[in-house]
């Protein structure tokens, strides 16, 4: 659900998507953004980026969305985009292995440029091309498991679960933040001298995670709906 034009915005939240050139990040951000599949997509250059505003919870939340190069020669460049992301979606292709193999190095790069408390989901991508995959679900699952990430399988192709992927990692933002924001005004209410709690402008709140639940299954992972 979007909200209406003019609809004040009551939270941003900067995602990244990471992960080797030509697994598909920017026609899962296209699908996403627009919920178009561009046939003659080319390869990522630097940084793009693309919004999305959508109502959790009564809220409205702008993601902003960062699709990262893929190409070594642009990691120098991008690792300094990782900087303020709250959440990401670190994306390999099922369909070619050396793509899921080089998950733990895109992972310990973002974790070194990101914060270390950011939302993480990692994604499967092309699930369409069932014949050809070479990642099976349940050693990607296993590793979302140990490292503590949220996982799901997708086709930028057939919008499968593009939606879910974004929806689980913003509203786990939206959760947590608004959580540490109850928090934080329940200290600055309760600090019994009778005098306004300290000033909070500026303040940055850190979400504390990663997410250490994985969306159950047989609810999220690789449905064709």
């Amino acid at each position: 659900m979007a909200p209406t034009t003019g609809e004040k915005i009551d939270y941003v939240f900067k995602v990244v998507l990471i992960g080797d050139s030509a697994v598909g990040k920017s026609q899962i951000l296209n699908r996403f953004a627009r919920n178009e599949f561009l046939l003659d997509s080319k390869a990522t250059i630097g940084v793009e980026f693309q919004t999305r505003t959508l109502v959790i919870q009564h809220k409205s939340v702008k993601a902003q969305i960062w699709d990262t190069a893929g190409q070594e020669r642009y990691r120098a460049v991008t690792s300094a985009y990782y900087r303020g992301a709250v959440g990401a979606l670190l994306v390999y292709d099922v369909t070619k292995r050396p793509t899921f193999e080089h998950i733990p190095r895109w992972l310990d790069e973002l974790r070194a440029h990101a914060d270390r408390n950011i939302v993480i989901m990692l994604v499967g991508n092309k699930i369409d091309l069932q014949d050809q995959r070479s990642v099976t679900t349940e050693e990607a699952k296993e590793f979302a498991q140990k490292e503590g990430l949220f996982f799901l399988e997708t086709s930028a192709l057939q919008a499968t679960n593009v939606e879910s992927a974004f929806q689980t990692v913003l509203t786990e933002i939206f959760s947590i933040v608004s959580k540490r924001s109850l928090a934080s005004e329940g200290q600055a209410n309760g600090n019994g001298n009778g005098t306004a709690g300290p000033t909070l402008a500026g303040k940055k709140i850190l979400v504390p995670g990663p997410a250490q639940v994985i969306p159950d299954k047989n609810r999220m992972c690789c449905s064709t709906s």
